[in-house]
């Protein structure tokens, strides 16, 4: 994750308009291990208000992304 200040100049984009579609600049993108086997994910369509939903599996493949173990399980 990127701070706020350097959204912009690193990628292009302001904050609320960030997506892993359509990057002016290709950075990679990591989607969370958790998404693998979900029906579908909703993430930005590259601008403020627009989301678009897709299967987890075809958005890893358009992105040219990976799955990993990005998030941290909830303290118990």
């Amino acid at each position: 994750m990127l701070r706020q200040a350097e959204l912009l100049p690193l990628t292009g984009y302001v904050h609320g308009g960030c997506s892993p579609l359509g990057m002016k600049k290709q950075l990679t993108t990591f989607l969370d291990a958790s998404a693998q086997g979900l029906a579908s994910v909703t993430v930005s369509a590259g601008r403020i208000g627009a989301q678009v939903e897709l299967d987890p599996e075809v958005l890893c493949r358009l992105v040219r992304g990976r799955f990993a173990a990005v998030s941290k399980e909830p303290a118990s």
